[in-house]
């Protein structure tokens, strides 16, 4: 275990700042991903090239995705719904394009207001476009681990919809998504040995939410099944529009903290990393579910009392 690399993927960017009520200015996006670049995180999912109608908070993913400092060895990739939105991060200088549909027929209908089929023929078209351009290509299966609206759904589903991902269009990276926070430890490791069972050349990346409190369990029974590739979002912010009850995903320094206490190189400055997550309330607003912002990390030690000269010599005075 001492010393295996595991790759942290900042999503909060994205999928963080989607969700708030008060847009964060341009300037503002750009230096928090300046930060989090310097943090060192393997992947950055910097903003999503979706109608600014429907996200407003990500009008700007154009100014944002141009204008950032890029740092060799982070990838910058953006959510890209449709083949509009592919041609708009192509332009942009974006590395990979996030595609997204689900696993549960409802949720799909609910998030994308399309079928299945519908989906698939669009990320066909959207991968088609990518390839041509050079620019990878990542699909992210939503409720891969339980829908809010149908309850669990079959592992052999997700499975046969990451076989079509890979081998129809040509995908070199599938995410798991846990979009409602509906994982638990023992289904994590199932299905993440069953996936890299039948595409052990794919990159594999697990996308949990803090929920029902699990995250941090689930990502440590991702890397029991030998996944090495996490999301999380900054300050633990986050969430799905279109999913009812959820919250933030897992929180990237809470993640990483653990990691590196177990002994695993995540690559990430967790110092810098803070740095990045303190500046959240006062851009969105509000308090942030980061412990680790809360409470410091494990020997962030505190000063002594004023008066602990003479508290030991009266201890020590009563012999």
């Amino acid at each position: 275990m001492s010393g295996r690399r595991l790759h942290i993927q900042e999503v909060g960017p994205r999928d963080g700042l989607q969700v708030e009520t008060r847009f964060v200015e341009t300037a503002d996006k750009i230096a928090l991903v300046d930060l989090l670049s310097q943090a060192g995180l393997a992947k950055i999912e910097v903003t999503s090239f979706v109608s600014p109608k429907a996200i407003p908070q990500l009008r700007d993913a154009e100014v944002v995705m141009r204008e950032i400092q890029r740092r060799p060895g982070t990838l910058y990739t953006a959510l890209v719904p449709n083949a509009r939105g592919a041609e708009r991060a192509i332009e942009s200088r974006t590395d990979e394009l996030n595609l997204v549909m689900s696993a549960s027929v409802s949720h799909n209908l609910a998030n994308l207001r399309m079928t299945q089929a519908q989906s698939f023929a669009a990320l066909a078209e959207t991968a088609r476009m990518a390839q041509s351009a050079g620019v990878a290509v990542n699909v992210s299966l939503s409720c891969s681990f339980g829908c809010p609206m149908e309850g669990d759904v079959p592992e052999a589903a997700v499975l046969d919809w990451c076989s079509r991902y890979v081998g129809e269009l040509g995908c070199g990276g599938v995410t798991l998504c846990d979009t409602t926070g509906m994982a638990y430890p023992t289904q994590v490791e199932r299905l993440a040995q069953a996936f890299r069972e039948r595409h052990p050349g794919t990159e594999l990346t697990l996308h949990f939410h803090n929920t029902r409190g699990m995250g941090l369990a689930n990502v440590l029974a991702g890397i029991a099944a030998g996944a090495d590739r996490f999301d999380a979002s900054f300050g633990g912010i986050g969430g799905c529009p279109y999913a009812p009850g959820a919250t933030g995903n897992v929180c990237t320094e809470e993640v990483v903290h653990a990691l590196q206490l177990m002994g695993y190189d995540t690559g990430v400055d967790l110092a810098v990393l803070l740095q990045a997550s303190r500046r959240l309330p006062a851009l969105i607003g509000h308090d942030i579910p980061s412990q680790l912002v809360k409470a410091g990390r494990r020997l962030d030690l505190h000063a002594l009392p004023a008066d602990f000269d003479e508290i030991r010599t009266r201890a020590e005075a009563r012999g």
